[in-house]
């Protein structure tokens, strides 16, 4: 059986091409993946609420619920864009979710498992926004927002990320901060850094000791996942024939 990585989805309206490709791929899982990790932004927008009012995802859940009765485990690591899931992800996907990094053991080998958006320390603006959004206070707030102020506020943030990642882009070198993060991690005693967030797709071995940083890409433009199979990680790249429009 092997082990699934996916990050930066960014999935909006059902129609979208990647919506519908993404679907394609999670049936394509079940009954010979043992693990899927979503390592974040899988969803272009999403806050806890007790109910859930963002309808346009419905057609995911079920994907997701499909790929659970199939034997497949889920994890979720919360990214910048779905956050605070609730319990509609933790009780009835019964997925694992966690809010921030772990370190666990995957096929046995010892990972770090992260979305990646507290990488960049340097990054500030960002950090100081991470804290305020991401406290429990905040969390309880959300719920209980209208979901219409919601939805204002999604578009709100979309508009600024996306302009913001292309000024980042620009002003930091990613692929080695990663890298220089990677060199951080392997001091913990892991074998390997799994990372989302950046948008940036590359498997490479950190000279030293065996170490593995494997950055996923996304699933907009790239469609790359992330695979282990007998405890090598792989960078994927879903099959062109299901790409398709």
């Amino acid at each position: 059986m092997r082990t699934i990585f996916l990050a930066d989805a960014h999935l909006s309206l059902p129609d979208d091409h990647n919506y519908r490709v993404l679907l394609r791929f999670l049936h394509s899982l079940e009954g010979n993946t043992e693990t899927l990790f979503i390592m974040g932004d899988l969803l272009d927008f999403w806050v806890g609420f007790p109910s859930q009012p963002f309808r346009q995802y419905d057609v995911l859940l079920d994907a997701l619920l499909s790929l659970k009765r199939s034997g497949c485990r889920l994890v979720y690591f919360e990214g910048n864009h779905d956050f605070h899931l609730g319990p509609v992800f933790r009780e009835h996907l019964g997925a694992e979710i966690h809010a921030g990094p772990a370190i666990q053991a995957v096929q046995g080998k010892r990972l770090f498992l992260c979305h990646g958006d507290q990488i960049n320390r340097a990054d500030h603006g960002y950090r100081m926004l991470r804290r305020i959004l991401r406290n429990r206070l905040s969390e309880t707030v959300v719920r209980h927002f209208p979901p219409a102020l919601a939805l204002r506020i999604k578009e709100r943030l979309q508009h600024t990320s996306r302009a913001g990642y292309q000024c980042k882009s620009a002003r930091w070198d990613y692929h080695r901060i990663i890298r220089d993060f990677a060199r951080s991690v392997r001091g913990l005693g892991c074998v390997g850094l799994v990372t989302g967030h950046f948008h940036l797709a590359f498997c490479e071995e950190l000279g030293g000791a065996p170490f593995t940083i494997l950055s996923l890409g996304d699933w907009m433009d790239q469609f790359t996942y992330g695979e282990m199979v007998a405890g090598k990680l792989h960078l994927q790249l879903f099959s062109s024939d299901n790409l398709q429009r």
